[in-house]
């Protein structure tokens, strides 16, 4: 274990004064988890990070922010994958409770390969009134890359992040967001009319500079109001578009991905991942059906 691995206690207390400031500025638990990956990935020189929540209800936890090569556009988890309570070092440590360094992942049986293969992984859980919220999983290429000194820091930050997390709970009923709100309508003008969601380059903020208000209020009212993320409900517009188009003669020469292209994704593997979460069939699958139909 190299000593560059490490963080100044300079560092360690800009970062927490970073990551408590931070947190404090956002108005939903999306926006929190967002900005843990990525600036864990900045503040804390490490190279991946992902946050699992946890469902109470069908036991099991999901990606839900990711920075790094899971992330390789806006909001979009690439392959977002799901564990079972107690399945991998994840679900073993949102069983136990109890945080968890890896020093070498090929000595561990539990590991599973996400993404890439790893040697290093750190796993911390988030717990909200002493209850399970989700994980924050990092992993690293080096062998006993990570220190008890990681451990603490992120350990800081979960607990940050549940303080915040509660706050939004407590208050979330005090600020409801209505469907008649002018922004929203807005909103929704702007994707129908306008089209916006055909634009690849479409991210939270130049959405929330058209309507004129902060990305905060724009992703914490369209999660309010729909209980999904901002990226899923442009990419909802997105898929009705491709599913009309994918079933008109005018684009009966247009290859598969082409079509998908043309509704605002900026790359094949975002549309399939897309497409098949929000109908549970491929892009191909979903055009097949339609010859079988017709």
């Amino acid at each position: 274990m190299q000593e560059s691995n490490t963080l100044s206690t300079l560092e360690e207390i800009r970062a927490i004064s970073f990551f408590s400031t931070s947190l404090r500025t956002k108005e939903s638990i999306d926006e929190v988890l967002w900005d843990i990956t990525k600036n864990v990935i900045h503040r804390l020189g490490l190279i991946d990070c992902v946050i699992y929540s946890y469902d109470h209800e069908k036991h099991e936890l999901v990606q839900r922010a990711a920075y790094g090569t899971k992330n390789p556009s806006d909001e979009f988890i690439y392959n977002r994958i799901r564990l079972d309570l107690g399945e991998g070092i994840v679900g073993s440590v949102a069983a136990s409770g109890k945080a968890e360094i890896i020093r070498n992942t090929t000595r561990d049986p539990r590991y599973i390969v996400d993404d890439a293969p790893r040697l290093s992984e750190l796993c911390v859980p988030i717990l909200v009134n002493d209850r399970l919220f989700g994980i924050i999983d990092s992993e690293h290429p080096e062998e006993d890359f990570f220190t008890e000194k990681h451990l603490c820091l992120l350990n800081i930050i979960a607990a940050l992040c549940a303080q915040r997390i509660k706050e939004l709970h407590t208050t979330k009923s005090k600020k409801p967001f209505a469907r008649a709100n002018q922004y929203f309508k807005k909103l929704e003008e702007l994707m129908r009319s306008k089209k916006l969601y055909r634009n690849p380059y479409l991210s939270l903020t130049t959405v929330a500079e058209a309507l004129g208000i902060s990305s905060c209020y724009l992703s914490s009212m369209v999660n309010s109001l729909l209980q999904i993320s901002f990226i899923d409900f442009v990419n909802e517009y997105r898929i009705a578009d491709v599913k009309r188009n994918l079933g008109s003669e005018a684009f009966a020469h247009y290859t598969v991905v082409s079509v998908g292209l043309e509704a605002g994704f900026n790359s094949k593997s975002a549309f399939y991942s897309a497409f098949k979460k929000h109908t549970g069939l491929t892009p191909v699958q979903y055009k097949n059906s339609l010859c079988t139909v017709s």
